[in-house]
């Protein structure tokens, strides 16, 4: 099925005998055992409702098996603390989430994880932080918030190599966007908070990957317990059924808003793949078959002041935290998304205080760009007071 049906019709299993469409949410938190395969458990990861989403995500990502969590950060959290132990070492691109970057700098030592930034995951740049305890590679393409762009296939090659699994963080691409397991990539993980839920009141992630590679991470899932409820799960169900819609017209429209703001002569600087000029444009083309939703620029203002200046005269577009929803949202990840960050931390990554980064939603085209236009009149027209 090509990926719109698919977000429709994949996964879905009969489960109602009353023939509904919908998957019945299954309220128990406890289920019979005896004429049963395996015991069924919510904790377990394998409740009716928990596997329909799962079936339907491994179909839009091309993989074999996987598991919902409690958030994108358990996720991560877990295969992370499922495929490395003790002594082992772990590369990472420096310009990550920053509640990733929080969790390798605070969480890993004490687990005796050893592991390297570097500053763009080049093949060059991964030989050169390789050790012979390596056994993991972390990216994140497009990145939080610059919308760098990696090549994913050189990286997933070189970690083949090497023997070493190879894990991204597909969040801001979604998979209607990218499809990282074809291009080679072990494991996918998605903060489904954002694009999968859509619609700004979900709160989970999710890992896809191998049957052999998610049985390692079940196992310490079952320990940790970040799993979702049936209720969840059934949202979560809703939600996909409209993502290759809401994506496509995100796509369009953060196309459309960059477009406008690399003119804007109120602008410095605008971080978009679409944009012809941008640094990984031609790796995007390749790799992506839509540019995302996602977009940052640093307007003409001086400081953090003049950037919330600026958010506070918006209309339409609304200042607040996280991303993907059907909403446009902006925020100032200096002070949001990489507030954890140090400040020499965050000026490594190029995080400014200026920076600003909008998550586009479905409105009217139209009506986005004049909201930014007034906005960027009004803060101009207030700077020049």
């Amino acid at each position: 099925m090509k990926k719109a049906t698919a977000c429709v019709h994949s996964g879905n299993a009969n489960h109602n005998p009353a023939h509904g469409l919908n998957t019945p949410i299954y309220t128990s938190s406890a289920f019979g055992y005896l004429d049963t395969a395996e015991n069924i458990y919510p904790r377990y990861y394998n409740t009716p409702n928990q596997e329909v989403v799962i079936n339907k995500l491994c179909a839009l990502e091309q993989g074999e098996a996987g598991l919902l969590f409690g958030s994108g950060m358990a996720a991560i959290s877990t295969t992370m603390l499922a495929l490395l132990q003790s002594g082992d070492h772990v590369v990472l691109q420096r310009d990550l989430y920053g509640g990733t970057h929080h969790l390798v700098t605070t969480e890993l030592g004490r687990a005796g994880i050893s592991y390297t930034l570097v500053d763009e995951p080049t093949v060059a740049n991964l030989e050169a932080a390789l050790q012979t305890s390596t056994k993991l590679v972390y990216i994140e393409t497009p990145s939080n918030p610059l919308l760098k762009i990696t090549n994913i296939t050189e990286v997933s090659d070189w970690a083949q190599q090497n023997q070493i699994i190879s894990i991204i963080d597909n969040t801001f691409a979604s998979p209607i966007n990218q499809n990282p397991i074809t291009l080679g990539v072990d494991v996918v993980i998605h903060s489904g908070t954002k694009y999968l839920g859509g619609h700004s009141d979900l709160c989970f992630g999710a890992v896809i990957t191998s049957q052999k590679l998610r049985d390692r991470i079940h196992a310490t899932a079952i320990n940790l317990g970040g799993s979702v409820n049936a209720a969840t799960c059934a949202l979560i169900e809703r939600s996909l059924k409209t993502l290759s819609l809401r994506v496509k017209q995100q796509n369009a429209n953060a196309q459309a808003i960059a477009e406008f703001l690399q003119q804007h002569p109120g602008v410095e600087k605008v971080y978009y793949p679409g944009l012809p000029d941008h640094d990984g444009h031609e790796i995007a083309q390749q790799q992506m078959q839509g540019f995302g939703g996602m977009l940052s620029f640093e307007p003409a203002v001086d400081g953090s002041d003049g950037a919330e200046q600026l958010m506070r005269q918006l209309k339409i577009i609304t200042p607040a935290i996280s991303l993907g929803g059907v909403e446009s949202l902006i925020c100032a990840p200096a002070k949001t998304s990489h507030i954890k960050l140090s400040p020499e931390e965050r000026q490594q990554v190029g995080v400014s205080d200026e920076l600003l980064r909008i998550s586009v939603g479905i409105e009217d085209t139209e009506d986005l760009l004049e909201d930014l236009k007034q906005a960027l009149a009004a803060t101009v027209a207030a700077q020049l007071a």
